[in-house]
């Protein structure tokens, strides 16, 4: 049973909450503050973290860069509705996804199997061959990621961007593709969580040789992994 971390000051919702993840087959632990948040993160029990953005005593950014600090368990952020900043932050500092409240129950549970899916390494099989382009090397059955032979720490939505669009590499993949392919919901133009992804997927691989970015973004259509010329 995957159980799941809950850090919200809203214990009337915390509870509604527990109580149907229950129901969908989730352990649940609750954190009513942030800083016996952080301690409970930190403790690797936890399959899953859901962290409310407005939290009396800490902020829930930076909450999720204590753990992030430290561990690269899946964090679902809970955020205001159509604040943008807040979920652009959000998924820069390094979390999976976020969710606007109010939230339907039914799409949280989703959007955690979603979250938890990506997260799962590959077990009972034989190691994969790595993926390498130029200097980066990709081993899915590990979830490991390489370049110059050093290792690469990638979230769990960065490492299935990244692999995706390394395995076409030099040709155009489209944003809906890898929203529905990567995230595992349904395209909306409107939700750029996506752009801020590649975003930080960038920073961390490096640029080629010659300093140009190793994903190219086409504005309207797509994301391409470019192969260095020489």
């Amino acid at each position: 049973m995957n159980r799941i971390l809950i850090i919200d000051d809203d214990t009337e919702l915390c509870a509604l909450v527990a109580r149907f993840l229950g129901s969908e087959g989730f352990a649940v632990d609750r954190a009513a503050d942030a800083s016996q948040g952080v301690g409970l993160a930190l403790s690797g029990s936890y399959a899953l973290i859901m962290l409310d953005v407005m939290m009396p005593d800490l902020c829930g950014f930076e909450v999720l860069r204590r753990i992030r600090a430290c561990s690269r368990t899946p964090v679902l952020m809970l955020t205001a509705r159509g604040d943008t900043h807040d979920r652009v932050l959000g998924l820069e500092l390094g979390a999976d996804d976020y969710l606007p409240k109010p939230y339907d129950p039914s799409e949280l549970a989703a959007r955690i199997r979603a979250i938890l899916r990506r997260s799962e390494p590959s077990s009972g099989s034989a190691p994969s061959t790595p993926l390498t382009v130029d200097d980066i090397e990709l081993t899915a059955s590990t979830r490991a990621v390489t370049r110059y032979g050093k290792p690469i720490e990638l979230t769990a939505v960065e490492f299935d961007l990244l692999e995706v669009l390394m395995k076409v590499a030099g040709t155009v993949v489209r944003r809906e593709d890898l929203v529905r392919t990567v995230l595992g919901r349904e395209f909306s133009p409107y939700d750029r969580s996506i752009d801020t992804h590649v975003c930080n997927l960038r920073k961390k691989i490096g640029r080629l040789k010659d300093g140009t970015d190793r994903i190219k973004g086409l504005r309207g259509t797509g994301y391409l992994y470019a192969k260095s010329v020489s």
